[in-house]
Parts: C-alpha cells; sequence; structure tokens
C-alpha cells in the first residue's frame, strides 16, 4: 500500500515540503493540514497541477482525520514572533500551539513517526517529544541536515567536485551555536585536507572562515533577499521522509533528545544519525577535535538550558 505522508502548516516551508515530497513520487498520498483551510486547499490544488510532470502522487487538504493511516507527519505549524517578545516568551506560545497539534496527530496518525520543522528546531523537537509520549527515536527534528548541506555545496564548490561526494556535517544547534566538523570531514574516502592539496585548492584560514560564515549566515542572507529560506529545507525534509519510507537506513545530520552529549545529558540536538523506517535506530558521533568538542559542548548546553526552562 503506498505511503501517506501528512504536513500540518503549509506556509513557505510546509508547501515546499510538499511539493518536493510530490515530485520525487516517495509517497502515494500526501495530505496538506493548515488552519487556514483555504490555503491548504490552494496549496494542494497547486501541487497537484505539477504532479502529472513528475510522479503519480495524490495530493489533498482537509483536517487532522484525514491523517490517518500516515506513515510520517511534518510539523511546519508556528507562530511568529512579535516585536520586542523574548526567545523564552516566543517558545510558551508555539509550544501552546504545538500541545494541540500535536494531540490531534496522535489521536488520528498514532504510529506516524513526527517530523518537526518549526523554528527554533531543536527545542520545538524536544517540545514534541514531551507532548508525544513518543519513543526518542519517533520524533526527529529537521535539526543540520540544511546546514549540512550548505557545508558540503561550499566544499565541493571549492574544491571542484560534487557536493554528493564531500562527507562532512555540521552539528549541535540549527543556529548561531552549529558546529561543522572540519576535523572529520572528507572528500571521498580522503581526509579533507589531504584531498584540498592533491587537487590544489588548499583550504587556507580565509577560505575556511568564508565557508563558516557561508553556512553559519546563510539564512539571514536569504532571509534578508526574498523574506524567508524554504526550498533548501522543504528538499531536506523530503530527504529525511524518504530515509523513513524506504527504510533507507541513511546517515543524516537531523535532531532527536540523545542520553549524553559532551558531557550534557538529555539534550536535543543534531548528530549524524541512522534513519530509517522505526525512525533514528543508531547515532554515529564523529571524533571531533579539542575545539570542535568544546563548541559542542556549549552549544548542547545552551539548547539543554533553553528546552528545560519551557514549561508544558
Amino acid at each position: 500500500m503506498a505511503a501517506t505522508v501528512g504536513i500540518v502548516g503549509v506556509g513557505l516551508v510546509g508547501s515546499a515540503a510538499a511539493y518536493a515530497i510530490a515530485l520525487s513520487g516517495i509517497a502515494g498520498r500526501i495530505v496538506l493540514v493548515d488552519q487556514n483551510d483555504a490555503l491548504a486547499v490552494a496549496q494542494a490544488e497547486d501541487i497537484a497541477h505539477a504532479v502529472p510532470f513528475a510522479s503519480s502522487t495524490q495530493i489533498e487538504a482537509g483536517g487532522f482525520d484525514r491523517l490517518r493511516g500516515a506513515e510520517v507527519v511534518i510539523i511546519c505549524a508556528g507562530v511568529s514572533q512579535k516585536p520586542g517578545e523574548t526567545r523564552l516568551d516566543l517558545l510558551a506560545r508555539n509550544a501552546a500551539v504545538f500541545a494541540a497539534v500535536v494531540g490531534a496527530i496522535r489521536t488520528e496518525a498514532p504510529e506516524a513517526i513526527l517530523l518537526v520543522a518549526t523554528n527554533p528546531v531543536d527545542v520545538m523537537t524536544d517540545i514534541t517529544l514531551r507532548l508525544s509520549g513518543l519513543p526518542e527515536g519517533r520524533v526527529i527534528g529537521s535539526g543540520t541536515i540544511l546546514d549540512t548541506a550548505r557545508f558540503r555545496s561550499l566544499l565541493g564548490r571549492h574544491l571542484g567536485i560534487s557536493p554528493q561526494s564531500v562527507h562532512a556535517y555540521v552539528l549541535g544547534e540549527h543556529g548561531d551555536s552549529e558546529v561543522l566538523g572540519w576535523s572529520n570531514a572528507r572528500a571521498g574516502s580522503v581526509a579533507l585536507s589531504e584531498a584540498a592539496a592533491q587537487i590544489g585548492a588548499p583550504l587556507t584560514d580565509a577560505v575556511r572562515a568564508s565557508i563558516d560564515d557561508g553556512v553559519r549566515r546563510a539564512a539571514y542572507r536569504i532571509i534578508a533577499g526574498k523574506g524567508a529560506t524554504n526550498y533548501g529545507i522543504g528538499a531536506g525534509l523530503m530527504r529525511i521522509t524518504r530515509a523513513i519510507l524506504r527504510d533507507e537506513g541513511a546517515v543524516l545530520s537531523v535532531s532527536t533528545r540523545t542520553g549524553e552529549v559532551a558531557g550534557v545529558t538529555d539534550v536535543t540536538l543534531s548528530l549524524p544519525r541512522v534513519v530509517g523506517r522505526q525512525g533514528v535506530t543508531a547515532d554515529l558521533m564523529p571524533a571531533l577535535d579539542t575545539g570542535e568538542m568544546a563548541a559542542l559542548e556549549r552549544s548542547a548546553r545552551m539548547l539543554a538550558d533553553l528546552a528545560g526552562a519551557v514549561r508544558l
């Protein structure tokens, strides 16, 4: 039987994810749910008109009851930050929204894996886990999957090779404290610095700084130019969904609750993780140098403190 994917919240990110999943053909049916029924209907109709060019996916809009039988439900719902509002106040308001959303999803699709995209995604993933009562591996945040793609893209561009041949990860928070894993990055099977030397494209301090800025500040530049980031994360959500539906056992940098990272316990952040039909089934903690490990500890501690401050 063809898989059903639900998407709750179909603004820019939710609709981009729906579009990417529909064209990929990985799901037989996509259900769009939004508090604005007219928006959900319009997005479904518009995407349905693109489907004949690429796949046979069926796409529809409806209420939470239409999510019955969904294998994956992607949550892109949430409220925007008000002028002068603190991050913690925003989290409290989003937690209230998620209490209703997660409850409705669990009622209608109790077997679904929950995939969270709402920012700040690491804390919202932690909140979703607490609200849902699901095992840790079945509540997944998109985390640093997009940051990792940006890192690989910029490294590939510098080296003149396909980013799909670059194996590098961004760890920790999806945000300003994220950690670029330079010390364990590779091009093919060759250590990054050695590959750069062989190709004749050395990784100087200036190159590293430029790539770091290109990854860490990408969202700010995109938002300044067009108001939001949506295509990259839409494709990232499709990639995670594909790994689940096809039981790939793919190694992806996604966010889940982790027992201990860099001395910080019970923290939700991104590491390379094995993702398949049961959700996250294993973590692959990379070897980091001293500076990277210290940065990961700071990122983890900040996230743990922020999540712990949100009362449900």
